[in-house]
């Protein structure tokens, strides 16, 4: 890596994407700590995903987005082995710019949901009751108004191997004008405004699927589905929904 420029003024390094220091130089002590923190909350969420059985071993990933760095999780290494040692960092190009360990297999959906959105962190799952349901609708049917809360009935993206720039492209047709969805055979991909919010859609997405499955299991009844007008109204509601500061 060429080494990056310093502000004129102070002799510090600035905070340009190309020129963010690997990990062990020197570096801004404010944006060093904000750096951390946000790679703590990654690493916090990943655990999460294993804690709550929304992922098996190190499948699934974690994403975070500051300025135009993202932080994100490597690939094949177990949760609770990582340390602040292991941060990985890379530009929106995928050009790694922090840490030595190679970020997750799936880094090119992460890439396009930050080039598309205005996401600031992307949760990737592999929730059994989500990716069931991927295997048999093109579309979670609106069974409960939480629905509202992803902009709308979760579309399923066409399967595509993982990793690959068609996967992420599908991911993104299925993510128009919604905040998460599911790929066909794989899991779940949502996105937020933060690291809460993302693993929140997420959790909220698994109980949707698992309260459609169980719910259409009952021999000799259907369930009863909400109206596009219904959703609608939620989705009203719940922008109102929950503390003003």
């Amino acid at each position: 890596m060429a080494e990056p420029r310093r502000n004129a003024k102070d002799g510090r390094r600035d905070g340009r994407p190309d020129e963010w220091p690997v990990v062990g130089e020197d570096v801004r002590e404010d944006v060093r700590e904000d750096v951390a923190r946000l790679w703590a909350d990654v690493v916090a969420t990943a655990r999460r995903t294993v804690a709550d059985g929304l992922v098996v071993g190190t499948s699934g990933n974690v994403s975070a987005r500051l300025g135009d760095l993202v932080l994100v999780t490597p690939s094949g290494v177990p949760y609770d082995r990582l340390t602040p040692a292991d941060l990985t960092g890379v530009d929106l190009t995928g050009r790694r710019v922090l840490g030595t360990l190679v970020p997750t297999s799936e880094l090119p959906m992460h890439l396009a949901v930050y080039r598309a959105t205005d996401a600031r962190a992307v949760v990737h799952t592999h929730a059994v009751h989500a990716t069931a349901v991927s295997m048999l609708v093109p579309e979670l049917p609106p069974v409960h108004y939480m629905t509202a809360a992803l902009g709308g009935p979760v579309r399923v993206a066409p399967y595509a191997p993982y990793g690959t720039d068609e996967l992420a492209g599908n991911m993104l047709s299925a993510l128009a004008g919604r905040s998460g969805c599911l790929l066909r055979n794989h899991g779940t991909v949502t996105y937020g405004a933060t690291l809460d919010q993302a693993y929140d859609r997420t959790a909220q997405l698994e109980w949707m699927c698992r309260l459609w499955l169980t719910a259409s299991s009952v021999p000799g009844l259907t369930p009863s589905l909400l109206t596009e007008a219904q959703v609608a109204e939620a989705g009203e509601r719940l922008k109102g929904y929950g503390q003003r500061r």
